[in-house]
């Protein structure tokens, strides 16, 4: 199975804006372990901007692009460097692409991006994506990386697309206000009622919310790639995904016509 697995600025980092140890150790082992059960696994990872911030000793996420830009130049270096030591525990090699919206709109770039994934993959290596925040303007930005990994997905003929996010998947309601919200397991129609239930981003140190989760759902449903929302605080559940098992929110893509 090819997985696309997303993992947000919340899963990372702590509050203060600083790598959450313990949590970033088991979601590389369970990824690497996935790996030597022969699933091919491609790492969309948020957290550069963020991690950039926790270093530089800056006191809220940036609101100006300069300063934003600068935090994801000195986030990215710690971002890569955390990755490559973990992976390295368990005999993997990890590899870094960063894109722009660009890269997907002009066919050569896109093409160079999938034949190097290809490759990257039948050599072993785990690609690990995340936005070219350095460089990318409001005309190039994709935007956040909920899209971006649905883009990834779709471009690279993955399997699944999972979203490690702050809650457990989709509600009824929003269950940080409504302690009686209900979890929707199964999705197979992006109805009115259930693109209603977007939110907005759910932490400050994110990007995303609900909005964009569900933005990467259409695209996934609409391109024959299912999608699963669920609490990024248990990467064990990637097992179960992997199983078949019910994790969190699925999302089931039409099915192809031949």
């Amino acid at each position: 199975m090819k997985l696309v697995v997303k993992i947000g600025t919340s899963t990372l980092t702590h509050e203060s804006g600083k790598l959450n140890i313990r949590r970033t150790e088991e979601l590389c082992r369970v990824l690497s372990d996935l790996k030597n059960a022969g699933h091919q696994i491609i790492l969309v990872s948020s957290g550069a901007i963020g991690m950039g911030v926790g270093k530089l000793g800056l006191s809220s996420r940036p609101e100006d692009i300069p300063t934003k830009q600068a935090a994801a130049a000195v986030g990215q270096c710690e971002l890569m460097d955390t990755y490559d030591r973990l992976f390295s525990e368990y005999h993997h090699i990890v590899a870094q692409i960063l894109l722009t919206g660009d890269d997907f709109e002009h066919i050569d770039r896109l093409t160079n991006f999938q034949n190097t994934i290809q490759r990257l993959l039948e050599l072993g290596v785990l690609p690990i994506i995340n936005e070219n925040d350095t460089v990318a303007t409001s005309e190039i930005k994709v935007g956040d990386n909920d899209t971006l990994s649905a883009m990834v997905a779709i471009n690279t003929g993955a399997d699944l697309l999972v979203l490690l996010s702050d809650i457990d998947g989709l509600f009824t309601e929003d269950p940080r206000c409504n302690k009686k919200a209900t979890l929707i397991t199964e999705v197979r129609q992006l109805t009115d009622e259930i693109l209603a239930l977007a939110g907005g981003s759910g932490t400050e140190r994110g990007t995303g919310g609900m909005k964009t989760k569900l933005q990467a759902a259409k695209m996934g449903m609409e391109n024959g790639v299912d999608m699963a929302i669920f609490n990024g605080a248990y990467p064990k559940s990637i097992y179960d995904l992997t199983e078949g098992k019910p994790v969190g929110t699925r999302f089931y893509a039409k099915e192809k016509t031949v």
